[in-house]
């Protein structure tokens, strides 16, 4: 009795999550082609780039991607021993060592 269920709620909900998925990457591609398409606005990237390098005292900073946990992104910790800017892998801002302190 109880492995019937479990089957059936098995079948169920795997058949739901590809529907579901199939959706998702519909919509992320027409979101993706609007980007593509009007080369008139900046694209995420672009934007993303303009913001200048974010100067940190330290060589540890933790990237949340903004000050509202609903809009950021998984804490990433980045280290800042290159000279170069380092790029947070989520949303693209940029972390550079600040010596001058």
């Amino acid at each position: 009795m109880a492995s019937s269920v479990l089957r059936s709620l098995i079948r169920f909900s795997s058949s739901k999550t590809t529907r579901s998925f199939s959706l998702v990457s519909t919509q992320i591609g027409e979101h993706t082609a609007k980007w593509m398409q009007d080369t008139s606005k900046k694209s995420p990237m672009e934007l993303i780039n303009e913001v200048p390098p974010i100067k940190v005292e330290g060589r540890i900073v933790a990237c949340e991607g903004d000050n509202d946990p609903a809009l950021g992104h998984p804490i990433e910790y980045i280290c800042l021993d290159l000279s170069e800017p380092a790029i947070c892998k989520y949303c693209g801002l940029r972390y550079v060592q600040d010596h001058h302190h």
